[in-house]
């Protein structure tokens, strides 16, 4: 599944459009994770357990538009918007969210 943010593929033509699909995928941050955080952010650094979790959150909300293009016959997806949002009362968990037009490639 070829997948891009660009409105088109250059050098091919658009056969059909299948409509606009989607995937996503929340993530919660638990407490051990918090606490590393907290503390790398003290002492300076990146926070790589935050930055594994999200990296999976995000292959999941592409898989989930794969899967949903496939399903539609498509071979490809276009104009791909990533999102991500803080959701939850303490705002613990994080949403990332993917989206696009399923289309058939020539």
């Amino acid at each position: 599944m070829l997948m891009t943010t660009t409105p088109t593929v250059e050098g091919r033509r658009i056969r059909s459009y299948h409509g606009v699909v989607t995937g996503e995928a929340i993530i919660g941050a638990n407490f051990l994770k918090d606490m590393f955080a907290a503390v790398r952010d003290f002492v300076g650094g990146r926070a790589g357990a935050y930055e594994k979790t999200l990296r999976s959150a995000r292959e999941t909300a592409f898989a989930e538009l794969a899967d949903a293009a496939g399903k539609l016959g498509a071979n490809a997806v276009v104009a791909i918007d990533i999102d991500y949002e803080v959701l939850g009362e303490t705002n613990g968990m994080l949403m990332v969210a993917v989206s696009g037009t399923a289309v058939t490639l020539e």
